[in-house]
């Protein structure tokens, strides 16, 4: 299984990705994950991606492309994967269908979990009294809902022109979210 996860902050994106990775047998692959691991362990991509970042820019189009590149020519990807945080652009998009194209493979599903938003601020009001993270208030997280939104607008309609958009309904308990996206996975799948 090829697998996207796209949803906005506080969706429940990383604890059903886990979940996803699991029943499929595949590695979930989280850009945010690499670019740590990277600047952790000061490969020479990590100085790269730290420079950048405590510049407050956000990481090129062209070096996430080449960190996903590498990460998905691993031979645990052999079988699948899963992606969490990549495609986040068009130019991500098109270089993520030319990178599978030419290796004769493609997506089998993007799965799009969906809040409502006002329970999406609420959850990440609740996570940032929790974390003890005081920039979080209700108009920053609106703020990067927004964005959220407008960013990933072109994305979702492009897989959903391919017929790989599969939306799940977010609100729930995390069973119960998990066990609806399995089944709406498990029907889009044997639908191809």
């Amino acid at each position: 299984m090829k697998l996207l996860i796209m949803g906005a902050p506080g969706a429940g994106k990383g604890t059903q990705a886990t979940a996803l990775a699991d029943r499929y047998g595949v590695p979930a692959i989280s850009t945010g994950d690499i670019f740590r691991f990277n600047i952790k362990n000061q490969t020479p991509l990590g100085v790269k991606v730290k420079e950048i970042i405590d510049a407050g820019e956000y990481v090129p189009d062209d070096v996430t492309e080449e960190i996903v590149a590498d990460r998905l020519a691993q031979p645990d990807c052999e079988p699948g994967f899963l992606l969490d945080g990549f495609p986040r652009t068009m130019h991500q998009v098109h270089f993520l269908d030319r990178y599978l194209s030419e290796r004769g493979e493609r997506l089998d599903a993007v799965v799009s979990l969906h809040v409502e938003p006002e329970a999406l601020v609420q959850r990440l009001l609740d996570r940032a009294i929790k974390e003890g993270r005081a920039d979080d208030n209700a108009d920053t997280i609106r703020r990067r809902m927004e964005v959220y939104a407008g960013q990933t607008a072109p994305l979702l309609f492009h897989y959903e022109s391919k017929g790989l958009l599969v939306d799940v309904e977010g609100t729930g308990t995390v069973d119960e979210v998990r066990q609806r996206m399995f089944g709406e996975l498990d029907a889009h799948v044997s639908q191809q």
